[in-house]
């Protein structure tokens, strides 16, 4: 598959997938980092600035590539990378409990 660029099928998935925020799952933004909390579990989790915009982006549409073109449009970085760096946030923030993943279409 010419366009996974190697990532495994379940990766490329999350491309096109749809996301949520659990209702126990709280967020705030502090000087452009956010901070997550998972009130059920007590995991915390932390996110740089570029990290947070894409929390930002999901939280806002809850589409994965609205997310990945509002990064491709406002951070100078090469498709290949930026999928692969959505892919671990998103997995990363999935395994956690701190966001929901509906794999499917949602363009």
């Amino acid at each position: 598959m010419a366009a996974s660029h190697g990532l495994p099928p379940p990766a490329v998935g999350i491309l096109t997938a749809s996301v949520s925020i659990p209702d126990d799952v709280i967020f705030r933004d502090l000087d452009g980092e956010i901070i997550i909390l998972n009130l059920a579990s007590g995991v915390y989790f932390g996110l740089n600035a570029v990290g947070s915009r894409a929390w930002s982006a999901l939280a806002e549409s809850g589409s994965v590539p609205h997310a990945i073109e509002v990064l491709k449009s406002e951070f100078d970085v090469e498709d290949d990378v930026l999928h692969r760096d959505v892919i671990d946030l998103i997995t990363t923030l999935s395994d956690q409990g701190l966001i929901r993943i509906k794999l499917g279409d949602c363009r």
